[in-house]
């Protein structure tokens, strides 16, 4: 079974607190859109990068041999939703040699232990529970027909199971695949930035992913013909995945969710493109811009921040 590290093991989701760590990104063709390999310190997994159309010249490496579990990722047009495909083998290279026939993906990133010790529980357990996560999270569209349940596990199994997950998740966001976590939680009410406008009201904050709008934000019901076609599809996608529900002639955030920036989620919310820097503001009327150029000139307490421009 993966064996776990003797450091403290932080508990899903990551939270601000987690530990440093270092991660090493191998490039064994010398260019870095070829093959990655990637390791983690105290770990004995390891992660995997290839792009589809290396398959074939590189399913012979020893780490295409191991038992793994893999997300195919198929890049989205601009704006939209990554597609990904979760799942686990016994063999990683017949696995994804079979996966040929699917046209969605682009490439594939997989995980194995270096020394062996995944097993066929083990990999279907990682299975089912970043199936359940992508589906939480509802920021990728899942090719999965099916949603298993995890299998039974010994506690001991589960726990170092679980960490070996844990690793998984803090090195899947340094290959640009942020699609298994939720939106983080405001730490403070008043880090809340408010954006209002035609009887709308959406209340969100900045993260180091970009911009984050909270559950039960109001968005509007119709889009100007203006508005770009990232956005329109980027808006499609979050209503086929529940993100935007009905409420009447508005739509609702049913759950957090984290946009790539504060423009795109203030045009997703006015239904039209929108500078989100200024359409942001805190409870004193400061616009996002404002605070963050107050930021950058290090102002506190004893520094008041500017009032906002009339």
């Amino acid at each position: 079974m993966p064996s776990r590290s003797g450091r403290h093991r932080r508990r899903l989701p990551r939270s601000d607190r987690d530990p440093p760590y270092t991660i090493r990104i191998f490039l064994p063709d010398g260019t870095p859109d070829g093959l990655k390999l990637i390791e983690k310190s105290n770990w004995t997994g390891q992660g995997v990068v290839c792009p589809r159309t290396l398959l074939t010249d590189k399913r012979g490496r020893p780490e295409f041999l191991r038992t793994g579990v893999y997300i195919l990722v198929g890049t989205p047009e601009p704006g939209g939703l990554p597609t990904i495909n979760v799942g686990q083998t016994d063999e990683i290279r017949t696995r994804l040699t079979q996966h040929q026939r699917k046209d969605f993906w682009d490439r594939a990133v997989f995980f194995t232990s270096k020394d062996g010790s995944l097993n066929r529980a083990h990999v279907l357990y990682l299975e089912a529970r970043l199936l359940k996560l992508a589906r939480e999270a509802k920021r990728a569209i899942l090719d999965n027909e099916q949603l298993p349940e995890p299998p039974g596990l010994t506690e001991a199994e589960q726990a170092d199971v679980d960490g070996f997950l844990e690793d998984i998740l803090s090195v899947l966001p340094v290959v640009g695949l942020n699609v298994f976590e939720k939106a983080p939680q405001a730490r403070k009410s008043k880090e809340l930035l408010t954006l209002r406008a035609k009887g709308l009201e959406a209340r969100g904050f900045e993260d180091a992913e970009g911009f984050v709008v909270v559950s039960g934000s109001n968005a509007a019901g119709e889009t100007s013909p203006s508005m770009h076609d990232y956005l329109q599809r980027l808006r499609q996608d979050l209503i086929d995945q529940q993100v935007l529900v009905s409420a009447g002639s508005d739509l609702v955030f049913s759950q957090d969710y984290t946009f790539n920036s504060p423009s795109t989620a203030a045009g997703i919310i006015g239904g039209h493109s929108a500078n989100g820097r200024v359409a942001w503001k805190d409870d004193r009327g400061r616009t996002l811009k404002e605070l963050q150029e107050a930021d950058a000139r290090g102002n506190d307490p004893g520094n008041p921040r500017p009032e906002p421009t009339q």
